[in-house]
């Protein structure tokens, strides 16, 4: 076990002081566990359930027979730039992503239409390897329950430069300050952030947290945010968009 400090090492700077497992090998009881990867995308209370990280045991990146083998727990930015000295194509979207592999493969992370399910072919959990197709996936969303050990891709020539920059100059233009990334999910035919804004949310804060004044769909930590504060923004956003437009919201980020 590991003490964590989550006001420190969670990307939106919140939470306690907790016990984490380091997950070493592939093992059933892992799964009664809750794996925190980088925490780019957590918000922790201070009642957290049990919680572990993958060791770096599963941070590798291996070719064989056409394909890629990555571990959950090697970080987006050492994968982008393997593909790139390789030349190969279809991870160009996790330049300035922040995360594991093991992670991002759960949300099935991405922008618009490029997603990291794009070019996966198969993933290794406790239950051995499962193929995509098994796999119920959509926007920002999969059924994988467990662990992600590793993840399979297709191998595919043509590193893309002109997309390498596009997400590049894409996420230059999101707020630099403490978060957790997008706050809610795009509603289909619709965007998380022009509907906060709409709903005067752009720059609203209560305490020390807010929802950004550069995009509305960024939940942002000033300096000391708290949980609570986190939550009551994220239910105050949820009421004014269901009553002005309709529209549920749905969380992208993930609360523990």
């Amino acid at each position: 076990m590991k003490t964590i400090d989550f006001s420190k090492y969670s990307s939106i700077r919140i939470g306690p002081l907790a016990q984490v497992k380091i997950i070493n090998k592939i093992e059933k009881e892992n799964e009664n566990f809750t794996v925190i990867g980088g925490a780019n995308n957590l918000l922790v209370s201070n009642n957290p359930p049990k919680l572990a990280k993958l060791s770096k045991e599963f941070d590798y990146i291996k070719e064989k027979d056409g394909f890629l083998y990555i571990g959950g727990a090697t970080p987006s930015g050492k994968v982008v730039s393997y593909c790139k000295k390789h030349d190969i194509k279809g991870f160009e979207l996790l330049q300035k992503l922040p995360g594991l592999l093991g992670g991002i493969i759960k949300m099935n992370a991405g922008l618009k239409k490029h997603e990291i399910f794009n070019n996966l072919t198969t993933i290794k959990t406790v239950n051995g390897y499962i193929k995509k197709e098994d796999i119920s996936f959509g926007y920002r969303h999969t059924d994988i329950k467990s662990i992600v050990y590793e993840g399979v891709f297709e191998k595919r020539k043509g590193f893309d430069e002109k997309l390498f920059e596009y997400f590049e100059t894409l996420r230059k233009n999101q707020p630099n300050l403490p978060s957790a990334g997008s706050c809610f999910k795009n509603p289909p035919n619709n965007y998380a952030g022009k509907l906060l804004q709409e709903c005067g949310l752009k720059g609203y804060r209560v305490g020390d947290m807010g929802f950004s004044e550069i995009h509305a769909n960024f939940l942002v930590n000033y300096g000391n945010g708290a949980f609570k504060d986190a939550m009551s923004l994220i239910n105050i956003a949820k009421k004014r968009v269901l009553d002005m437009f309709g529209i549920k919201l749905e969380l992208e980020i993930v609360v523990l």
